[in-house]
């Protein structure tokens, strides 16, 4: 089971589990190869969200892969609606945000 955050839209889904069975795509891409039946712009729009969200990264022109996030999202262990990572004794504990990450992996000690 998934938990979607109430910003996510049915889309997402459907860019995730692309980005998850191929290394990376761009929107083109994922429109013209995978199931997804939204437009070319709608699908960028939503890459660009899911990146601002840390689900997915931007490698730059275009070209999106998905981050351990995102693939903890599409295995249901992460509730992207409270940013809580959720183990397997159902318990949830809370999910760290890119800036605590990047803190705790160079910050001063």
């Amino acid at each position: 089971m998934r938990y979607a955050g109430n910003w996510m839209t049915a889309v997402d889904d459907r860019i995730l589990e692309y980005l998850s069975e191929h290394e990376s795509g761009s929107p083109t891409k994922m429109k013209r190869e995978g199931p997804i039946r939204y437009s070319r712009q709608q699908v960028h729009r939503r890459c660009k969200k899911l990146a601002e969200n840390g689900l997915v990264k931007d490698l730059g022109n275009g070209v999106y892969m998905i981050t351990d996030d995102g693939e903890a999202y599409l295995n249901g262990r992460l509730d992207t609606e409270n940013w809580t990572y959720i183990d397997d004794d159902s318990e949830t504990v809370e999910a760290q945000d890119s800036t605590d990450r990047e803190t705790s992996n160079g910050g001063a000690t």
